[in-house]
């Protein structure tokens, strides 16, 4: 379990880009600087990657503030990742296995009631 991002450099371009990886599914992503402190920033200091970004907006929507969307999704990576049997043999089926439980998550998660206008 990451608790907290990991940043390698790249050498490319001189160093612009680094490797980083996400605090909630362990996933690695080629970054910038500028662009690892905008997602930091907008995430209480935690890097997220893409996907566990818009599983958080997706949990806020329906019930909670941003901070607890983002509790409650680190909390769902660290027992996902402590139910594993087996880990996956590559990065790919790690990807399609985390896809696939936040698939079957969404539909236990609370709806955000809908007020109809009319």
């Amino acid at each position: 379990m990451v608790t907290e991002a990991v940043e390698v450099d790249g050498g490319c371009n001189g160093g612009d880009v680094k490797f980083v990886k996400c605090e909630c599914c362990g996933f690695t992503e080629e970054c910038t600087p500028t662009y690892i402190a905008t997602v930091r920033e907008s995430n209480h200091g935690r890097w997220i990657c893409g996907l566990c970004e818009e599983a958080v907006k997706d949990e806020k929507e329906r019930s909670c503030s941003e901070e607890d969307a983002l509790d409650r999704h680190m909390r769902f990576c660290r027992k996902f990742q402590s139910s594993m049997n087996s880990p996956p043999r590559n990065s790919t089926e790690a990807l399609i296995s985390a896809v696939k439980q936040l698939l079957f998550r969404s539909f236990d998660s609370p709806r955000a009631l809908r007020l109809s206008s009319g």
